[in-house]
């Protein structure tokens, strides 16, 4: 109940906070809005932008195990003030910091969803969208290439599922063989599902078919 009452709190504050934050990107106020950024990660998280940055993505989710059990909602509302850290240095012309941000970001919201978190607190959907749309034409760490696959594939979305299956098999991330599983856990679903996914059966039959050349 106390930890429940926390997050709410800490949702309240986050909230107002991203407001504020939005007004000073558009007056181009990059130290007030780092340091507006700092203060928060600071309130929620005793830790400051640099020390949280400087941790590895793995470190990071682990910070936020409790009682064995991820608390997924904490780990995205971490992984929102990264993305808005990120927006301010890309706004800045500071791509590569900024680029760095963005692809934890997107790590710990996909991680977060996949752990069961509310995807309606911070429009997760659409914040993953974003990340995507930010990191778009850089290769993404094999990790979060995963998670994109099984969060995609979740989703019902099975056509982008499919072609983070690709950029995985053609960096020789994962075999054949989860190829192969991948296709046959979608022929188990209907025609129509396929098609609300973008994945018309004959081309999961096609994608299973291709493996099977391969493998020959």
């Amino acid at each position: 109940m106390l930890r429940r009452d926390y997050l709410l709190r800490m949702i309240e504050e986050m909230s107002e906070a991203i407001g504020t934050f939005l007004g000073l990107r558009q007056q181009k106020k990059r130290t007030e809005i780092l340091w507006a950024l700092d203060e928060q990660y600071k309130r929620h998280f005793r830790l400051t932008s640099e020390m949280l940055n400087s941790l590895s993505i793995r470190d990071i989710i682990e910070m936020f195990r409790y009682g064995g059990i991820i608390e997924a909602d904490r780990l995205q509302s971490a992984a929102l003030l990264m993305k808005e850290e990120a927006l301010v240095y890309m706004d800045n012309q500071e791509r590569d910091i900024g680029l760095i941000r963005s692809i934890k970001s997107l790590h710990l919201f996909l991680y977060a969803a996949l752990e069961g978190a509310d995807r309606s607190l911070w429009n997760l959907e659409a914040q993953v969208s974003e990340l995507e749309s930010m990191v778009n034409g850089y290769q993404l760490p094999s990790e979060t290439e995963k998670l994109l696959l099984r969060y995609e594939e979740e989703r019902g979305r099975y056509d982008r599922a499919e072609n983070a299956l690709y950029r995985l098999t053609e960096r020789s991330i994962i075999q054949p063989e989860e190829a192969r599983e991948f296709y046959e856990r979608l022929l188990k679903l209907s025609p129509e599902q396929l098609d609300k996914g973008g994945l018309p059966l004959n081309e999961v039959e096609e994608g299973l078919a291709n493996l099977s050349r391969v493998k020959k």
